[in-house]
């Protein structure tokens, strides 16, 4: 899957075994892996922008998610599975 920095789908590839499974839980992963995606595009450009000099300060506004932010997101997402997840796509 491929998305924007906000996490917008702009290209998928799902491998046809998946397109048996339920659709309302081949949608929801897919929808977490967009959520995903954004966090770690907005942690990558929070990083971009410290490294630019931005200040601590300025960066807290921006809204833009810190690592612990992300860490704590995966952690509920994972926890979220009582199982592995049903599929296995990545990025491409």
């Amino acid at each position: 899957m491929k998305t924007t920095e906000q996490g917008l789908p702009l290209a998928v590839k799902v491998d046809p075994a998946e397109l048996h499974r339920d659709p309302s839980q081949l949608a929801g992963e897919m929808l977490r892996l967009c959520q995903r995606a954004a966090a770690r595009a907005g942690l990558a450009k929070r990083k971009q922008l410290e490294e630019a000099g931005m200040s601590a300060a300025s960066l807290a506004r921006t809204g833009l998610p810190t690592e612990a932010d992300v860490a704590r997101q995966e952690i509920v997402e994972e926890q979220d599975y009582d199982t592995e997840p049903q599929s296995w796509l990545r990025t491409v």
